[in-house]
C-alpha cells in the first residue's frame, strides 16, 4: 500500500484471547493493522524489499511505518473479527522456533571456533541488546539469553513463546550481526546447513516456511 510516519497513525495494543500478550495494532484513516516484522535504521532497504514482496508478490494490504529509530511491516486485519479469528488461529510451529535456534547457535559456534572466545562474548551481548531492542519474550537476562544459545532446541524442556514477527527480527538481525563479524555472507550456509539436526518433517517445515518468507532471501 504505502509508507507512513509516526504522526499519521495511532499504534495501541490488545489482549490476545488465547495468550498471555498483548498484540500491537496501528490504526491509520479507520483501518486497523497487525506487526509483521521489524527492521533498524540502517534496514530501509531490506525493510522496503520485504514491504514489496508482501504487497507485489503475495497481494497482502501491509503498510511500512517509518520511524527516526526503525522500519515496521504491517498487516491489515478486521479488529472487530479479531478475538474470533485469533480464537481460531493456529499457533506457530514449533519447528520454525527450533530452526531459528539451531541457526543462531550455528552462527555463534562459527564465531567460536573461527574467531576466538572474546568475539563470540561480543556477539553473545550484541544478540542480547537485539533481544532487549525488540523485546523478544523469555530472551531479557543474560541467562535466559545463554540458555537460548546453548540448549538443545529438539530436547528443550520448553521453548519461547515467539511469534513469527519475532522469527522474522531474529533472521534479519541475525544475519546483519553475522555480517558485521565476518565481513561478508559465507556464515550463512553454514546456519542452514544446522538445520539438518532437525527430524526431516520438520526440516521440510522450515524449509517451506524459509522459502515463503522474504527474509528466507537473506540465508540462500
Amino acid at each position: 500500500m504505502f509508507i507512513l510516519k509516526r504522526q499519521d497513525v495511532e499504534i495501541s495494543s490488545v489482549q490476545h484471547p488465547k495468550r498471555d500478550q498483548q498484540v500491537p495494532i496501528l490504526t491509520y484513516q479507520g483501518q486497523t493493522f497487525r506487526l509483521i516484522s521489524v527492521f533498524n535504521a540502517a534496514q530501509e532497504e531490506d525493510a522496503k524489499a520485504f514491504w514489496r514482496d508482501l504487497t507485489d508478490n503475495q497481494g497482502k494490504a501491509c503498510v511500512l511505518l517509518e520511524e527516526p529509530d526503525r522500519y515496521s511491516v504491517w498487516g491489515k486485519i478486521r479488529l472487530e473479527q479479531f478475538a474470533t479469528e485469533a480464537e481460531h488461529e493456529t499457533s506457530l510451529n514449533p519447528a520454525y522456533v527450533k530452526g531459528a535456534l539451531l541457526m543462531l547457535q550455528a552462527v555463534f559456534i562459527d564465531i567460536e571456533d573461527l574467531l576466538g572466545n572474546r568475539q563470540a562474548g561480543l556477539f553473545q551481548k550484541d544478540i542480547s541488546e537485539m533481544f532487549k531492542q525488540w523485546r523478544f519474550p523469555q530472551a531479557d537476562t543474560p541467562d535466559a539469553v545463554k540458555y537460548l544459545i546453548t540448549v538443545d532446541p529438539l530436547n528443550a524442556a520448553s521453548l519461547p513463546a515467539w511469534q513469527e514477527h519475532h522469527l522474522n527480527t531474529l533472521l534479519q538481525e541475525l544475519h546483519r550481526i553475522g555480517k558485521s563479524y565476518f565481513g561478508n555472507t559465507s556464515f550463512a550456509q553454514r546456519s542452514i546447513d544446522a538445520l539438518q539436526d532437525l527430524p526431516s518433517i520438520e526440516q521440510n517445515q522450515v524449509s517451506a516456511w524459509l522459502n515463503r518468507s522474504p527474509l528466507g532471501k537473506l540465508w540462500r
